[in-house]
């Protein structure tokens, strides 16, 4: 203990030593966005695309001692996504002193109180500001490039505090985005005719807009990548996320946000949500930038855990969203009369007008700046509140604690509401009534002086029910069904930042025996409110306003529990335990699954309760093997079957197919020596047509990356080819998402509207896109398109 004392004391000095606040004002030429690009950032009518982000950043790296540009992974268009680490040339030499140090408060890393003071101290603040991640939202990729231009280059007293105190993380979170949207944007030589509306495919390869609610399950190469940069590796106190647009009548909406926030993370993280918050509402306000709202000003929350934003609350990060108007094609602030009268959430209301994207760009960079200067007066608060909220979270997993929600509040409420009626009967009272001003004194009223409350009994017994406590961890037996997918379950949560256990030998926990391999996930560690948020159910609250008031509707996803999505057999563990378990130091890799070898005249056996079977049946398929699914229960070897275990006919080119999808997934093939007795079905390979549309659909980008993971062969089809018919001479299946086919036509206009590249669809005129793109148009109509659906369907 002594020795680490020692460490973490020399950690700390050599961080504050490496970076004095005086620095040299001057630093080398680095070359200006005009000189770049031929044009200012933000000027009208021009974007910057992601090759030429990637050139511009590439040079600023080579003439500037601020920055270092780093290489975080591929996305899944197969670019290259960077990240610009940007902080003061004495700051850089010291850089993994620093991380290291941001890396033991995040984790609570075997530091004691005072040492964690010490880092905090002596630490500096990481700061995470990206842009980019829903790509027709162009101002957040744009600003991003002026902030690292304004920051290599700026040396007025604050831009120098503020490199002396933080290490910044600039990040474009969409690059084949960017790519898409600026490309397309640019492409009209008439630039009053240029516009982000109208891209024609998904500006995320698979699920566009979904980019945004992949950060919990991570399916995603990009969300993979921030992840990891935020949760594994650099651990910023806070990240900013920077989208559009803003609500009407207004320029941006910045935290604080609404109610509610999730029960599960630290009120350290909405109580400085709300800090960070108020210091940009500052800012703009005292640079005369008006036009800002909070709060019930939009409709945005904190209960959401999978996006960016939100999911960096369950790591005790402080997340911002700002969502801001702005195009490089001038926009109207429309008049909106309640947006006029100045209030708490309004509070400084800007006039109707044309708002320019020069304009966007400078609120932009001032929200920037906002963040880091506060960053940087307040880095020691930043950093120790850090570690308090990882140290809370261990201590939370490691002791009796309830988790307060709506169900339990329901519930106490009704307990109350019994007990006064058993007393208003004479009946027996639930207890004594605890107070506000302090503890019950056990005659009835409230001590301390306080007004009365409810029955201290319903506390106590209801919302602090021993059954209702919180569990200290979760087991996943390793004998389950899917135990594959439950080692993707784990992977992803390392992917997260969990600390993950595995037994090394059986063992018994609560009076149940449980094998070798089982996975274990304790609650008693940093990220714990992750870890609840994706094991135990969700349980939002009705928003009502006030009684008998319409409902509010939440903001975004409100259940979401991947334990249950990805159907893993799991036990709460509610006391104390321990066993035979070692930490997990990186993602699992299955290992090969078992093949037996199968007599002639036999075959093998494959269980359809593990997804990962479908990629095997698919390729047996490819590979022209013979595939049969058995319809009943048996037995074989002494070992019982279910209903839909699949058998596939030895042949001499079989074992080749099976021994590499169990090399690849860790699948495993029993033999046997003939095929099973009862009815079977024969499966055959089918050609599979998926519905998509001009502009890009979420759900069939979804279905889509789908069908590539479990390698079924398919064919995207557009309303043109379905309505040409002949639809059985292609295709055996035709696959539609909700919402594709309507239940009628649009009685007037062409249904043509702007939009595309998110996933909500979009229909520009046929000449005013190129002609490549133009067999994507049109929909699917009730007039048209249902008879030739209704002739496929007759027809088999």
């Amino acid at each position: 203990m002594f020795k680490k004392s020692v460490a973490v004391v020399a950690l700390a000095v050599t961080i504050a030593v490496a970076a004095p606040h005086a620095q040299r004002a001057t630093t080398a030429r680095v070359t200006g966005p005009k000189e770049q690009f031929g044009h200012e950032i933000g000027d009208n009518y021009r974007l910057v695309n992601y090759t030429q982000y990637v050139d511009y950043l590439k040079k600023m790296d080579a003439q500037s001692e601020r920055m270092m540009v780093v290489d975080i992974g591929k996305t899944e268009e197969g670019r290259t996504e960077l990240t610009a680490i940007i902080t003061s040339p004495e700051n850089h030499r010291k850089l993994p002193l620093i991380k290291e140090a941001n890396r033991k408060l995040a984790l609570a890393d075997g530091i004691t109180d005072d040492q964690a003071r010490q880092l905090a101290r002596d630490g500096k603040a990481i700061v995470w500001i990206d842009g980019g991640l829903h790509a027709t939202e162009v101002l957040g990729a744009q600003q991003l490039i002026e902030t690292i231009y304004r920051l290599n280059t700026k040396t007025d007293p604050e831009t120098l505090r503020i490199l002396s105190d933080t290490v910044i993380l600039c990040t474009l979170v969409n690059p084949d985005g960017m790519e898409l949207v600026s490309n397309w944007y640019m492409r009209q030589a008439d630039e009053k005719q240029r516009s982000t509306n109208g891209v024609p495919r998904l500006y995320q390869k698979y699920i566009g807009h979904d980019d945004n609610r992949d950060f919990y399950m991570m399916n995603m190469s990009e969300s993979t990548n921030a992840n990891k940069m935020m949760y594994r590796e650099w651990f910023p106190v806070i990240m900013y996320n920077h989208h559009q647009t803003g609500p009407a009548g207004a320029v941006l909406f910045a935290p604080p946000f609404r109610d509610p926030f999730n029960y599960n993370f630290d009120p350290l993280v909405v109580l400085g949500v709300d800090t960070v918050g108020s210091a940009i509402h500052t800012r703009l306000a005292a640079e005369g930038k008006p036009g800002a709202v909070m709060r019930t000003g939009a409709p945005y929350s904190t209960w959401f855990n999978g996006g960016i934003r939100t999911t960096s609350y369950f790591h005790n990060q402080i997340g911002i969203l700002t969502e801001t108007i702005g195009n490089p094609t001038p926009v109207e602030i429309p008049f909106v009369l309640d947006m006029q009268l100045p209030r708490a959430d309004v509070p400084n209301p800007i006039q109707p007008r044309t708002f320019y994207f020069r304009e966007a760009v400078e609120y932009s960079v001032t929200n920037n700046y906002a963040i880091l200067d506060i960053a940087s007066k307040r880095h020691e608060d930043f950093l120790y509140n850090m570690y308090k909220m990882a140290k809370n979270a261990i201590d939370k997993g490691n002791r009796d604690n309830w988790t307060i929600h709506p169900t339990r509040i329901a519930a106490a409420r009704e307990a109350i509401e019994a007990a006064q009626a058993g007393a208003s009967r004479g009946g027996e009272n639930i207890g004594p009534r605890g107070g506000r001003g302090g503890p019950s004194t056990g005659s009835g009223q409230a001590g301390g002086g306080g007004r009365g409350g409810a029955p201290i009994a319903v506390y106590n017994n209801v919302l602090h029910d021993p059954k209702m406590r919180d569990p200290r961890g979760f087991i996943l037996p390793s004998d389950q069904p899917d135990f594959l997918t439950a080692t993707k379950f784990m992977n992803i949560l390392m992917k997260a930042g969990v600390v993950v256990h595995r037994a090394t030998a059986p063992f018994t926990v609560a009076g149940k025996p449980y094998p070798a391999g089982s996975y274990v996930v304790k609650a008693a560690q940093p990220f714990r409110a992750h870890v609840m948020d994706m094991f135990e159910p969700q349980d939002h609250p009705d928003d009502i306003p006030y009684p008998g008031g319409a409902p509010r509707p939440p903001y975004d996803v409100t259940g979401y529990n991947l334990a249950y999505s990805m159907g893993v057999k799991y036990d709460r563990i509610l006391d104390g335990f321990d066993g035979p378990f070692e930490k997990i130091s990186d993602l699992v890799t299955p290992a090969a699954g078992k093949v037996a070898q199968a007599p002639s005249g036999g075959g093998y056996l494959l269980s359809h309760e593990v997804n990962d079977s479908f990629v095997a049946v698919n390729r047996l398929l490819k590979a022209n093997e013979e595939v049969y699914w058995i319809k009943s229960p048996f037995s074989a070897s002494g070992k019982q079957y279910g209903a839909g275990t699949m058998f596939i006919p030895a042949k001499a080119s079989t074992l080749a197919v099976v021994q590499k999808a169990a090399a690849d997934k860790g699948l495993s093939f029993d033999a046997v020596a003939s095929k099973p007795a009862g009815d079977s079905m024969k499966l055959k390979a089918v050609r599979i047509g998926l519905w998509d549309q001009y502009g890009g659909s979420m759900p069939s980008g979804w279905t889509r990356w789908v069908f590539e993971q479990y390698e079924f062969p398919f064919e995207v089809v557009f309303p043109q080819t379905l309505d040409a018919g002949n639809l059985n001479a292609k295709y055996d299946v035709l696959v539609f998402v909700d919402g594709a086919i309507p239940e009628r036509d649009p009685s007037t206009g062409s249904g043509q509207v702007a939009g595309g590249g998110g996933g909500f669809g979009g229909q520009p005129a046929a000449d005013s896109i190129p002609s490549e793109f133009r067999g994507w148009l049109g929909r699917v109509t009730v007039a048209k398109t249902v008879p030739e659906l209704k002739k496929f369907v007759e027809n088999g």
